[in-house]
Formats: C-alpha cells, structure tokens, sequence
C-alpha cells in the first residue's frame, strides 16, 4: 500500500471539493441505525484528518491511523480535538483495546496491493473490534475502474496546487487495477512552484468476493449500499458502502 509523501503537502487543496461533514453525517446516520454507538471510533486511513475530525465533532471518541507519517504531520498542524493519530499499517493494526466501530472512507481499501492484503486487513480489523461493532468502509466498484478510472486523465487545478492525474488500467486474471501517476506543481510561500510526481494503484474486486473475505475474516456482512444513499448497492455502482458487523 502507497504511504503517501509529498503528495501529503497538497492532499486537502485536491479533495477541496469533498463535503467531508456530509460524509460524517452519513457513515453516523449508517452506523447508528444499524445499531452502533458514538463510542471509539477507529478511522483507518485517516490521512490529513479531515473525516477524523468530523466524527470527532459528532461525538465519537476518534483515533486515526495512517501509514503516511506525512499525511499525519498535516493531520497534526489542525487542532486535534483530542484525536489519538497512531502511524500503523492497517494490514497490522496495534490497537490498546478493542473498537466499537472502524470506518475506511474515500476507497483507501482500494489502495491495498493485492487480494491477500485486503483480507489481512479485514481480519487485523476483526481482531480488535468489540463484539457486535461495526465496520463501515467505501470501494471503487470494478465498473468504476473499467468504465470510469480506465486509462483517462483527469486535472486539478485549485488556488495552491495543479495536478494533471493519469491512469494506466490493466486487468489481471485476479483483480482489475489503475496504476496511478500524480504530477502536481504545487505553490511555495514566495510564489514560485515546485513540481514533483507520487505513484500509486488501486485494484477492485467483485463485491461477491468482497463480501466473501469479510465471512472468511470474521463479519456479517448487514447492507452494501450505493455510496451517499440508502439504495441497495451492487456491480452496477460506481462506488459502494459495505456495513458489517462483528460475527459473535
């Protein structure tokens, strides 16, 4: 899985964007009716915190993990709110205690290097959840990746950053895959720029499979929803929102 390094410094002006108190509304609204509670939260791939903080302020008890010591420096800069940022692996997770409920936003489950590696996250999540706690988590469907990611190309330009996004689709017999390559001129303090590149992938499996990873690690898998809605989700979605809870 990529750890992100200077691609860090202009994450939060290239998601400007993304309505992240939305999205908290949502991943709450999904976790509490399918009988959660705004106990600890565990925020995987948090990055520069931007959802951290967010469930933070819905009266979640939040701590944030992140591979990328970059992205959790940004995620320091804010005001922290009393989020506990911890640099793991969430392939290895280290937790004190057990988590009521895990959530994985913005298709990071996605940037995991193989089959194998999503399942050892799925069982390191498992292993530290409460019984009866949930896990909530978004991925890019493979529809996405043939249809939308494919080999397009994508620019960003905000008032701090410019970022042309290149993909590169292939489709092994396992899983299909977007490799990724960022080229960003980013804004100094003088106003010059500086321009440097970051890689990375996402693959995409079937949310049959998906779901069958999740019984192998440890959960029932409650509802797939088509991402930001209530709707049953499916391959035919672009993007989709598992809810799980912990087999007892």
């Amino acid at each position: 899985m990529a750890a992100y390094g200077q691609f860090a410094t202009v994450y939060d002006y290239l998601t400007e964007n993304i309505d992240y108190k939305k999205l908290a509304e949502y991943y709450d609204r999904v976790n509490i009716s399918h009988g959660g509670k705004r106990g600890i939260l565990l925020d995987l791939a948090c990055g520069t915190g931007s959802i951290s903080r967010q469930m933070k302020r819905l009266g979640y008890d939040v701590i944030g993990v992140d591979l990328s010591v970059e992205m959790l420096s940004q995620a320091k800069e804010q005001d922290c709110e009393g989020i506990e940022y911890l640099c793991q692996d969430m392939c290895s997770l280290d937790m004190y205690g057990t988590i009521d409920t895990t959530i994985c936003v913005l298709d990071s489950i996605n940037h995991l290097d193989s089959r194998e590696d999503i399942l050892a996250c799925f069982k390191s999540v498992s292993l530290f959840t409460d019984p009866d706690g949930l896990f909530l988590f978004d991925v890019n469907t493979v529809k996405k990746h043939r249809e939308i990611l494919g080999d397009n190309t994508f620019v960003y330009d905000t008032d701090k950053a410019y970022c042309v996004w290149q993909n590169f689709y292939s489709s092994p017999e396992e899983q299909d895959r977007v490799d990724i390559c960022l080229d960003i001129f980013a804004e100094q303090e003088d106003g010059s720029y500086i321009r440097f590149s970051e890689d990375f992938s996402e693959i995409a499996l079937p949310v049959e499979e998906i779901s069958e990873l999740l019984s192998e690690a440890g959960f029932e898998v409650m509802d797939i929803y088509d991402y930001e809605t209530e709707l049953k989700g499916d391959e035919d979605s672009e993007k989709v929102l598992f809810c799980c809870r912990k087999k007892k």
